[in-house]
């Protein structure tokens, strides 16, 4: 599913007109995106968890032929944890 299906389904499921699904779901993501940006954890109970986590810098292997050894830098990384309702209704 992409951005304009998702859109169409929040429309069809909320009852919303598909400009609104579209700029309440631009919302959510400048939302989740401004909070994890300032460090804050998001969590909504049952879906998930998203975290800013720290990545340590590393060493690499070259993926082409050389094979040498590069150093990895340090990095912010998004995490998601999954919630038990969206992992059970995966199941």
């Amino acid at each position: 599913m992409n951005k304009k299906e998702l859109i169409a389904s929040i429309a069809q499921k909320s009852g919303l007109s598909l400009k609104d699904a579209g700029k309440a779901l631009d919302a959510f993501i400048d939302s989740v995106g401004s909070a994890l940006k300032g460090g804050e954890r998001v969590q909504l109970v049952g879906f998930g968890t998203w975290q800013v986590k720290e990545r340590a810098a590393r060493e690499g292997i070259n993926p082409r032929a050389t094979g040498q050894k590069i150093k990895i830098g340090a990095k912010k990384v998004v995490k998601f944890k999954v919630g038990s309702a969206l992992e059970a209704l995966v199941k």
